[in-house]
């Protein structure tokens, strides 16, 4: 399932996007969504992956993306830590910070 926090950071309209079928036939669903060749939802060429995401407002809806635009918007690595964490992990380690410019 995709986020719709990314979705709408893209600025990707779901309401533009088709509606996905219920969550139980989605695998075969999806296979059969890639021969129809949708475009990307990013940059409009041929996608090669289905994917779907789904919101309170919207259901669950279709989107479609080439590989290139997938790797570009899949988020990598941890949630950044808060600030407040990082001084404290600093503290407990006896890392002095810089008090104006830096964390």
């Amino acid at each position: 399932m995709i986020d719709a926090d990314l979705m709408r950071s893209l600025a990707i309209d779901l309401s533009g996007l088709d509606p996905a079928p219920p969550w139980t036939p989605r695998g075969s669903a999806g296979i059969q969504r890639l021969h129809g060749r949708y475009p990307c939802v990013r940059c409009g060429r041929p996608s090669t992956v289905a994917g779907v995401v789904e919101t309170p407002e919207h259901g669950r809806r279709w989107v479609d993306r080439c590989v290139p635009c997938l790797v570009a918007s899949t988020p990598r690595g941890a949630p950044q830590a808060p600030l407040a964490v990082l001084r404290e992990a600093a503290r407990t380690a006896g890392v002095a910070l810089p008090t104006s410019g830096g964390v």
